[in-house]
């Protein structure tokens, strides 16, 4: 492979403008015990800091749960006076088709098979120098640069050659070693060296050989407030699916109304596109089981498809949408239009009945919180909630779904069997036994007070365990370990 050379500053990092959120609004929610310590843990972090920054560094401003998560945090970690800022780097197809490979091996798959060297070594170095060049010198001494994911673990030297305390945020992961997740962990270790520490979401992802001690298990949570997650009534679920095209609209057509990132009104407006036979709308009591991920092999919506074909259709009168960005604004995937076209394939070859039953549902992205409020709307109105990933970092769309107070089917892999507990959801011990998962989720639709009191326990443990001051919390207890 030639890897072309690229001019000084071709790539240049963006900063993302996030709105201010107060920490105040989750002590309702979580009691007066949580919210004092949450309190006390923002105060101690302001003071420790004394005026130095907190940077946090990523790949992409939207399509994925990284994303989503910083846009939260970064909100109440500024509503508590700290300077915290949040920039988004760029790079070429190469670049991106490395880091999905990494990615990929990450979670012990090949990915597309190419090779991890110098070469593709040398490439991400220079993406990665190039994005520096517009930033660097805004680094100053005592910052705290908190780096997200493979994408922009290269900046770790020079980070900390400027003085900053270097963290790295790894979101991914497998529990357990192979040739593919070795290969990765070799491609990545030589940048690790400047970090002071790293963040893993689960304990059994961190590699055997890294320094237990510079190492902080944190996991992912839920923003109850966003517009993915915020309560939403029986009429915008209905305003919202209808104006996005999936509903039928039997009164007039209506914008779904929501609460915007910064507290501003918001509706929605943009329609979803949708692969159907025949009519697009599904009339409002159709029982609706919904998958919600990005356009990703890992994700297995193809083995959705196919295990919702095998059982459910003949048992049980039951639709299926499987849901995904629009795969051309998800900048840092470059697999995903290629995970569509094989769904699309798969979905085009089944049997007409069939056929008829399963939608795929791609949703605009051009509005980040709109897309958000379609997100909220379709978790709301299904019936059963499925995430059947192959493997998985943590997924978090389990709880979201659970915080809705539906009943979840998901993989047993990863920081899925960490979100559901018993009674709490199923876990599907085998997500490759197809036949199985249609069963039970044929099962599971015919036992609506099943369902019901499911939901009702997912929610609860959701705001136990995966809402957001627990995650703050943690942040702030690594920053007062890191300055001292």
């Amino acid at each position: 492979m030639t890897t072309a050379r690229h001019a000084p500053s071709e790539f240049n990092v963006r900063e993302i403008d996030v709105p201010v959120r107060s920490i105040s609004r989750l002590g309702p929610l979580v009691g007066t015990e949580r919210y004092s310590d949450l309190r006390l843990a923002a105060e101690r972090t302001s003071r420790r800091l004394d005026g130095q920054t907190v940077w946090n560094f990523s790949s992409t401003a939207a399509g994925g749960g990284v994303a989503e998560m910083l846009r939260v945090l970064v909100g109440y970690i500024r509503g508590t006076g700290v300077d915290i800022r949040w920039l988004v780097m760029a790079g070429d197809a190469e670049f991106f088709s490395i880091t999905k490979r990494i990615h990929n091996r990450l979670h012990g798959v090949s990915g597309d098979g190419g090779n991890l060297g110098p070469e593709e070594a040398d490439h991400i170095q220079r993406v990665t120098d190039s994005n520096l060049e517009g930033v660097l010198d805004r680094i100053q001494e005592g910052d705290i640069v908190l780096l997200h994911d493979p994408q922009t673990l290269a900046m770790a030297s020079a980070m900390a050659a400027a003085g900053a305390r270097v963290v790295w945020r790894c979101h991914i992961g497998r529990e357990g070693a192979n040739q593919w997740t070795d290969q990765a962990w070799a491609f990545l270790r030589p940048h690790l060296a400047a970090c002071d520490a790293c963040i893993f979401s689960l304990r059994q992802y961190v590699p055997s050989w890294m320094d237990a001690s510079r190492v902080r298990v944190i996991p992912p949570s839920i923003d109850p407030f966003s517009p993915k997650n915020q309560e939403m009534s029986p009429a915008d679920v209905i305003r919202t699916l209808g104006r996005i095209g999936l509903l039928v609209q039997n009164g007039p057509d209506l914008a779904g109304r929501f609460t915007r990132t910064d507290g501003s009104p918001g509706r929605v407006e943009r329609r979803a596109s949708i692969v159907a036979d025949g009519d697009t709308a599904l009339a409002l009591d159709a029982p609706l089981v919904v998958q919600v991920s990005r356009w990703d092999r890992l994700k297995d919506m193809s083995g959705v498809l196919e295990g919702f074909a095998l059982a459910v259709v003949d048992q049980v009168d039951a639709h299926l949408a499987l849901v995904g960005p629009s795969v051309a604004n998800v900048t840092d995937d470059p697999e995903g239009a290629e995970a569509f076209a094989e769904c699309l394939a798969a979905w085009g070859a089944l049997p007409t009945k069939t056929r008829q039953r399963v939608k795929l549902v791609t949703l605009p992205m051009d509005d980040v919180d709109e897309n958000a409020a379609m997100v909220n709307a379709l978790q709301r109105h299904a019936r059963v909630i499925v995430q059947k990933s192959i493997v998985e970092g943590f997924g978090l769309t389990v709880a979201e779904g659970m915080w809705k107070g539906k009943a979840v089917i998901a993989s047993r892999v990863g920081g899925i069997a960490e979100q559901i507990a018993p009674g709490t959801g199923i876990l599907l011990d085998d997500p490759a036994d197809l036949p199985a998962f249609g069963e039970t989720l044929a099962g599971l639709l015919t036992r609506p007070d099943e369902i019901a009191k499911m939901g009702d326990r997912a929610r609860q443990h959701v705001l136990e365990h995966f809402v957001g001051d627990r995650h703050l919390i943690r942040y702030a207890q690594l920053i007062e370990w890191l300055v001292v």
